[in-house]
């Protein structure tokens, strides 16, 4: 009797056991791959000028909505857009002109799990950059003739984490560093390179569906 008991015993915590490993398996299956998440981002510039004209951007908070896909619980991959930003040039604090720019980046990530609700994460991937609708003020257009490189590729990577709130609902902390790039001329000659090379230092909220 007590070695039918015991049988029992290892058969009843064998099950559970597996049950116990199964659980975790199956709510990754019902988890959807796709991941959206919308971010108040701080756009903090480098401002880093090798043309000798004391160059700098503003720093700005900008919007941006990023998708994620899911391959497997860890690997994913991200793409980050937002709409063309309005950035105003400087030379020695003053401005100088405008210009747009959009900053569309895709990233690979790998998810960290077993941590609970915090779900953190690393990435790395391309920046594009394309500037367009570049005006400077007609005293500098005309005494400097001044352009910038329109087409910006660099590396970006980063780290983050999402809290999840409820099924399906994250919180989302994201910091990224992007390199953006470009040659500056004038009158047609290049005089030097600009690096924006930002910080992007993000929060939001994401959802599964």
């Amino acid at each position: 009797m007590r070695t039918k008991l015991t049988s029992q015993a290892i058969v009843s915590m064998s099950l559970a056991l597996a049950g116990s490993i199964a659980l975790p398996t199956l709510a990754h299956a019902d988890e959807s791959p796709w991941l959206v998440r919308v971010r108040a981002v701080n756009l903090d510039s480098a401002n880093k000028d090798a043309t000798g004209l004391d160059l700098s951007i503003n720093d700005k908070v900008i919007p941006e909505f990023d998708v994620s896909y899911f391959f497997t619980p860890q690997f994913a991959v991200e793409l980050v857009l937002t709409y063309p930003q309005n950035q105003t040039i400087r030379s020695g604090g003053t401005d100088i002109g405008t210009l747009k720019h959009l900053p569309p980046t895709l990233t690979a990530q790998y998810h960290f799990t077993g941590l609970g609700a915090f779900k953190p994460y690393v990435g790395a991937g391309l920046n594009y950059t394309r500037l367009s609708s570049v005006r400077f003020n007609p005293a500098v257009q005309a005494a400097l003739q001044p352009s910038l490189q329109k087409n910006s590729w660099g590396l970006a990577v980063q780290a983050g984490i999402d809290y999840e709130i409820c099924q399906n609902w994250v919180l989302n902390f994201d910091v990224k560093k992007v390199q953006i790039r470009t040659d500056v001329s004038s009158a047609g000659s290049k005089v030097g390179e600009f690096k924006v090379d930002p910080w992007l230092i993000g929060v939001g909220v994401g959802v599964r569906f």
